[in-house]
């Protein structure tokens, strides 16, 4: 089948010191059909991605890897922007004329700017995963985003300390969230992180998973988040495996930030 990878970072990002030709090389070298960068982007001044993605030095990289590797490679432009719910006028104004093909959308931060793990190690369990799907059902509405990213990230956090969260205690906030996910024409991932780690499930549960399904969700993207080359294409077959079984028929790709069904 036709695979891809929709959750890439480069030197581009932050926290990244991966080539973008190095990705490229990666993604063909583990038969992957069509990859998109999707590089931290953040219009709020005090935390680590403000101001570093270079879009000039970006897109021209982009645009060499294409032609490059264009009989081998699809490669998409992207961005993933850090809670696209706060600063939106900013963000409109940063993105509205640039050609991205796909946005994920994230919550990283609490209150403008502390991070996750800080709030995580001042708080309870109940208060951190609380927050957190509270701050992920503001992002899923945003007309800036396509897809929300990780929809589960705090158990990433917390997991060393606090644990893993039990599903049926946030159910009903988790099934407003995806509501509204779906009802927005947004999608969410699966992303493969997280199996690379002690928490050793998707972000985000295969529980989450189903109830999507079950409440009628149908856009879907698949990302192995790789922030170095070795990790891209991680995961991403058994994942969609996953969706077969939960009863899926497609995964997304995006282009024009339009989703493209891929029948799996």
């Amino acid at each position: 089948m036709y695979l891809v990878d929709y959750h890439l970072h480069s030197s581009n990002s932050f926290d990244s010191n991966a080539t973008i030709e190095s990705v490229c090389e990666a993604a063909i070298e583990n038969k992957i059909n069509e990859i998109c960068f999707t590089e931290h982007f953040s219009v709020k001044e005090g935390i680590k991605s403000y101001g570093f993605l270079n879009l000039k030095k970006y897109s021209e990289e982009i645009r060499e890897c294409r032609e490059k590797y264009k009989d081998k490679l699809s490669i998409k432009v992207g961005i993933e922007v850090c809670e696209p719910h706060e600063n939106e006028e900013e963000l409109r104004e940063a993105i509205e004329y640039i050609p991205f093909d796909f946005i994920l959308g994230s919550v990283h931060n609490f209150d403008y700017n502390v991070g996750l793990n800080t709030y995580m190690s001042k708080n309870t369990k109940e208060e951190s995963y609380s927050r957190y799907f509270k701050e992920v059902n503001k992002v899923c509405t945003s007309p800036y985003i396509d897809v929300v990213a990780h929809l589960d990230l705090m158990k990433r956090y917390a997991f060393n300390t606090h644990g893993n969260y039990d599903f049926n205690e946030y159910v009903d906030m988790i099934k407003e969230v995806l509501t509204n996910i779906i009802k927005s024409g947004k999608g969410i991932e699966v992303n493969t992180s997280t199996l690379r780690s002690v928490v050793n499930e998707t972000m985000p549960s295969v529980d989450i998973l189903k109830l999507y399904h079950e409440l009628g969700g149908t856009i879907i993207t698949v990302g192995s988040d790789a922030h170095k080359s070795e990790d891209v294409g991680a995961g991403i077959r058994e994942s969609i495996e996953v969706l077969k079984n939960i009863g899926f028929k497609n995964i997304y790709r995006f282009e024009n930030r339009k989703p493209i069904a891929i029948e799996i």
